[in-house]
């Protein structure tokens, strides 16, 4: 109460003011700055799995704009091998002058074959190249997943200390946020 210029604080307001004037200390300080930190690395875990999902699913899509292309590839080798064989049957059915003619296609279109095989081929490398990649991205991405699901179970716990006032249970904090850290330095180093 305040009157004449003579304020008396209640000793609630005591502990509020003095709270907020010094840096916090025991229990509740040590986990509101454990909790902060384990929130603001649980950020970065989540956009990095958020990335990594993001990617795989555009090296997915890479790889079937690469299997499309293949087999385009040999949709255009079957063309050509279809042409060819109608050049061997005319080869067997003309006149021998018309003969040279067709001889002349036939090899024309092995080349041709030869060419596209190995657009086709290399196509399909490509494809599994990246299908390759989006799956070690997704591996990532999960590895990624664990570490903010524990890195969030370690925040809940940290509240559960704060009202249950267990010293213990801050122990239990500690150890899911160092799984959390274990699991993003795993999806950091590819593990």
């Amino acid at each position: 109460m305040s009157g004449g210029g003579f304020h008396v604080h209640g000793p609630h307001d005591h502990e509020l003011e003095h709270a907020a004037q010094h840096e916090p200390k025991g229990l509740a300080g040590q986990l509101a700055v454990i909790t902060a930190v384990l929130a603001t690395v649980g950020a970065f875990f989540a956009y990095m799995g958020g990335a990594t999902q993001a990617n795989a699913g555009l090296f997915k899509n890479n790889a079937a704009i690469k299997k499309t292309e293949a087999a385009n590839q040999w949709a255009y080798y079957q063309a050509k091998s279809g042409k060819q064989n109608l050049a061997e049957l005319a080869l067997v059915l003309v006149a021998e002058d018309k003969k040279p003619r067709y001889q002349d296609e036939i090899e024309r279109y092995k080349k041709e074959k030869a060419e596209i095989k190995g657009k086709a081929e290399a196509l399909e490398q490509e494809s599994s190249a990246w299908d390759q990649r989006s799956d070690e991205q997704l591996h990532q991405h999960h590895r990624w997943a664990q570490a903010t699901t524990a890195l969030q179970i370690s925040i809940a716990l940290a509240a559960i200390t704060l009202l249950t006032k267990k010293r213990w249970m801050e122990g239990a904090t500690l150890l899911a946020g160092g799984v959390g850290v274990a699991l993003g330095i795993a999806a950091w180093l590819h593990f």
